[in-house]
């Protein structure tokens, strides 16, 4: 090929090229900017949430093909403002981890638990309050390594997840952040919580542990015997830190102060299974209030009670489900388990009586310390301070009555409270 031939070809060349790059300079000079591109994804992936699907995911993918970066940009920013509004409106990351759980399919709830840490890198430690750190603590440790910032993409390759599936599970978590409702606040805004001077110390961790070695000794065993017996050594140790806690507050000067929180009920016979972790609360002096449409109970009271009553209705939970699976074995029909009217009259007498023998304890073991003068008016300012905290988060409660129809379930569910060995008089004694 002569030169001639090689010039006028590379002129032909550079001829095809300069449409595309002139037709790249108009649209850097007329065309959207990314920001204006980030706000369109916004926008778009808001409304697609309305009604999500597999539809929806197609079309964001084909009116924005070539934008997947700032796809990905605009899924956080979008993702982690729904979060943020559902703090403001009384939702801690427990709570969202288990509504979540209750509406969406694990997937959703894997993402929105990576999407809870990417959110609170935003705060500064101390600006989270205790509570609030531990159930970050929780989430994050179930999240992983999923939790890298642009979010979508990343978690969908360590998930193996397609790119439709991934913005189908973006748009279904705005869908369910979107429509849960108000609650009450049970702890201060995360960037907002500020250490009182002087404030109280904090449940005892050392106590704490040995409580939960206790009830995870008493949900792992066989022998019913050993169950209660732990289950009381663990109630007598928590009843003991308390009153020793109380009194030692009204000594540095320290009023009074109730705090609240949220324990969440899993299905089935979950009206059966609030009514133990109310009898455990009434016991303990807290007071308690089931928000039936979220599956939940809020529970008032001073931190350590509050403590105390977690552990023990969880663990509590845990030993009459099983005894209750017990229970139908042995009073089955024709090789039959038992019926649901049978499964819900146990857990509703077993409730009923772990009730008054917590409640008997709890009286005797105040009896044994009256020679304490300062136990008492302690404990009663307490009661006010949960009292008046409790009134003010809901002014407003009904009283729903829980009836056992099965008489062959009332009867092995009491049985089966009695013989939880509760009476804490010797261990506080001592």
């Amino acid at each position: 090929m002569g030169r001639r031939n090689r010039e006028r070809r590379a002129a032909k060349k550079k001829q095809r090229r300069r449409p595309a790059a002139e037709r790249e300079h108009s649209r850097s000079d007329t065309g959207p900017s990314r920001a204006q591109i980030l706000e369109g994804l916004v926008i778009a992936l808001s409304t697609a949430a309305d009604l999500p699907g597999p539809g929806r995911a197609a079309e964001l993918l084909e009116q924005y093909r070539g934008y997947e970066r700032e796809l990905d940009i605009a899924a956080d920013l979008v993702v982690h403002e729904a979060i943020r509004a559902a703090w403001e409106r009384g939702w801690s990351p427990t709570d969202l981890h288990e509504i979540a759980r209750r509406r969406v399919d694990a997937p959703v709830v894997r993402y929105l638990d990576a999407a809870i840490v990417l959110e609170s890198q935003r705060y500064s430690a101390p600006t989270l309050h205790p509570r609030w750190s531990a159930e970050l603590a929780e989430i994050s440790a179930a999240a992983g390594s999923s939790a890298t910032a642009p979010q979508m993409w990343n978690w969908a390759a360590s998930h193996s997840t397609g790119e439709h599936a991934v913005i189908t599970i973006v748009l279904q978590l705005l869908h369910l952040l979107g429509r849960i409702p108000k609650i009450q606040p049970v702890l201060p805004l995360p960037g907002e919580h500020r250490q009182a001077p002087g404030g109280a110390e904090g449940v005892d961790e050392k106590m704490l542990a040995r409580v939960r070695a206790l009830l995870a000794k008493a949900e792992a065993t066989e022998y019913p015997d050993e169950a209660e017996a732990l289950s009381a050594k663990a109630q007598a140790l928590m009843v003991r830190h308390s009153w020793r806690e109380a009194v030692a507050d009204h000594d540095r000067g320290r009023a009074a102060v109730a705090a609240a929180r949220r324990i969440w009920i899993g299905n089935p016979y979950v009206a059966a299974k609030v009514a133990l972790v109310q009898a455990v609360a009434q016991a303990n002096r807290c007071r308690t209030v089931w928000i039936k449409d979220l599956g939940c109970v809020v529970t008032v009271g001073s931190e350590t009670d509050l403590d105390l009553v977690e552990l023990l209705a969880t663990s509590l939970l845990v030993q009459a489900s099983r005894a209750m699976l017990v229970a139908g074995r042995h009073h089955g029909v024709r090789g039959q388990t038992r019926t649901k009217s049978f499964r819900l009259s146990f857990l509703v007498a077993y409730a009923a009586r772990i009730g008054e023998r917590l409640s008997a304890a709890s009286s005797s073991a105040t009896a044994e310390l009256q020679r304490d003068d300062r136990l008492l008016p302690v404990l009663a300012a307490r009661n006010r301070a949960a009292d008046e905290t409790f009134t003010r988060l809901f002014p407003a409660t009904v009283a729903s009555p829980l009836v056992a129809y099965d008489p062959a379930g009332t009867g092995a569910g009491r049985a089966a409270a009695d013989t939880a060995m509760l009476d804490v008089r010797d261990s506080i004694a001592g």
